[in-house]
């Protein structure tokens, strides 16, 4: 039970406090982690393409087991000297594996910019929370881009670490942060990392594969508590969750794009180059910057009732069986 405490006060912490860049952070280690054994991996193993696959094989493996392993050794010392320091280390770790405020705080900046008519500033606050092109975008692209970010992100930034966090505690929501960090650093289809990144690329979609369905159910839910168009929510995610590449990005994000009334996705530019991508929702209304401030409100309430539900559901379990 303090293992679902420590799961509660930890997001309540991420809520009050964020991610202060001045705080050392497991994701940052595990960052330091992948450039530091990607180049002997290359090395041991022939530079042909089965040859980088298996050197990504064993990065996409070895990060999360240490991840995993070593946090568990942490909290099991931590139990022998006292049940209270475990819960506060753990408490501190969930805390450190969920990124709501973050990502609210991030894309306020990008409204707050549009809404100060700033066109420069937004695309520079937007070009720290995406991967494509900003320089080109007009403000609409701009908000689109932010609300699509917190569309995406509510899941493998929020819901998805509470989803482990729930079953396994700081451990397993440490290991599912280290698949999401290899994802991000090495699971790209360009020519470095294609061979390399993959098994890194295809483990983050097993582990997101739940997840990104819980968290879409828990979004049209959230988005009649919010006074949204929860029912044309629930509408585009049944009609447009698959037309993405990712098996999984599109779920969240066709629930935000029906709540809201707004078209998402479509085409844009990564590294000066052109991608094309399937729309998701309808083009109802122009995207503005308050729809930013609508997706993140829809970001809290539906974190609030995952958590609410898992805990629940583990709390279950619990009592049923001990």
């Amino acid at each position: 039970m303090l293992t679902l405490c420590a799961v509660a006060a930890g997001f309540l912490l991420d809520l009050l406090l964020g991610d202060p860049y001045w705080m050392p952070h497991p994701v940052r280690w595990m960052g330091a982690a992948i450039v530091r054994l990607e180049p002997p991996l290359r090395r041991i193993f022939p530079d042909t393409a089965r040859g980088r696959r298996a050197a990504g094989l064993v990065l996409a493996i070895l990060l999360p087991l240490l991840a995993f392993s070593l946090s568990l050794a942490a909290l099991l010392l931590c139990q022998l000297v006292s049940p209270w320091l475990r819960f506060a280390v753990e408490t501190f770790w969930c805390y450190q594996a969920i990124a709501t405020k973050a990502l609210r705080v991030e894309s306020t900046k990008v409204q707050r910019e549009l809404e100060r008519g700033d066109l420069p500033a937004a695309r520079r606050a937007v070009s720290m929370i995406v991967g494509r092109d900003t320089a080109c975008l007009t403000e609409e692209g701009v908000a689109k881009a932010a609300v699509e970010t917190v569309a995406e992100n509510s899941s493998d930034g929020v819901i998805a670490p509470l989803f482990y966090l729930a079953i396994g505690g700081a451990p397993l929501g440490l290991c599912y942060k280290a698949v999401n960090t290899l994802d991000s650093m090495v699971g790209y289809k360009n020519d470095k990392y294609l061979d390399f990144g993959r098994a890194s690329a295809k483990l983050d979609d097993v582990w997101n594969f739940v997840p990104a369905r819980l968290a879409a159910l828990a979004t049209v839910l959230a988005s009649f508590l919010c006074g949204l168009d929860g029912k044309n929510g629930w509408r585009i995610f049944r009609r447009d969750r698959k037309k993405s590449a990712s098996p999984n990005s599109a779920q969240t994000e066709s629930v935000y794009a029906g709540a809201l009334d707004l078209e998402l996705l479509g085409d844009a530019v990564y590294f000066g180059k052109t991608v094309h991508k399937a729309s998701i929702g309808d083009p109802l209304r122009p995207i503005g910057p308050a729809d930013i401030g609508r997706a993140n409100r829809l970001l809290c309430a539906s974190a609030l009732v995952f958590l609410a539900v898992s805990l629940a559901a583990r709390a279950a379990v619990w009592l049923l069986f001990f």
